[in-house]
């Protein structure tokens, strides 16, 4: 299998029409450089951060979304065992935790080859869809780190959804 190399003139840096993606939703941002930008998001449980970095050689963004739980080491391998059971339900992106600083994140990435533009509509899908998985599944984090539940546990309790009110 061979590999084609072209070279594109990239007219539209994606990083910029996140930037616009991101006044039309009035989401806080600050371009760190040409290549990043960083976005706050208030969601329902807690303040969501956004990175998202244009990598050129890949022709790819990356989207990084963090939020502000940190793991103890005591609770590593239980949360190792919940970012498991999320991630095989994820048809797109996926959660990791960065053993280092015991910071829980959720990653997925847009491939733009070939010179590929994305529109405004993906982008913004791109980025919806990152912030409903983390609120989806933030308070599943909280059961494991905080109260101290086992993976499957805290995923029953943070899945499970009331109809109707009372």
């Amino acid at each position: 299998m061979s590999l084609v190399e072209a070279e594109f003139e990239r007219e539209i840096n994606p990083v910029d029409m996140i930037e616009h993606v991101a006044s039309h939703n009035q989401w806080e941002f600050e371009r760190s450089s040409d290549d990043e930008i960083c976005l706050t998001v208030t969601g329902v449980w807690t303040d969501y951060n956004v990175s998202l970095s244009w990598m050129e050689d890949f022709e790819a963004l990356h989207l990084a979304c963090a939020f502000d739980l940190k793991v103890p080491k005591s609770r590593i391998l239980e949360t190792t065992k919940l970012l498991s059971l999320i991630n095989e339900q994820m048809l797109i992106g996926h959660f990791d935790v960065w053993m280092k600083e015991g910071t829980v994140m959720f990653r997925q990435t847009l491939m733009l080859n070939g010179g590929a533009v994305p529109t405004g509509e993906q982008l913004e899908c791109l980025m919806v869809s990152a912030l409903e998985a983390c609120e989806r599944y933030y308070q599943a984090f909280q059961f494991v780190v905080w109260a101290g539940y086992d993976a499957e546990k805290a995923i029953e309790g943070a899945l499970f959804e009331t109809h109707g009110s009372a």
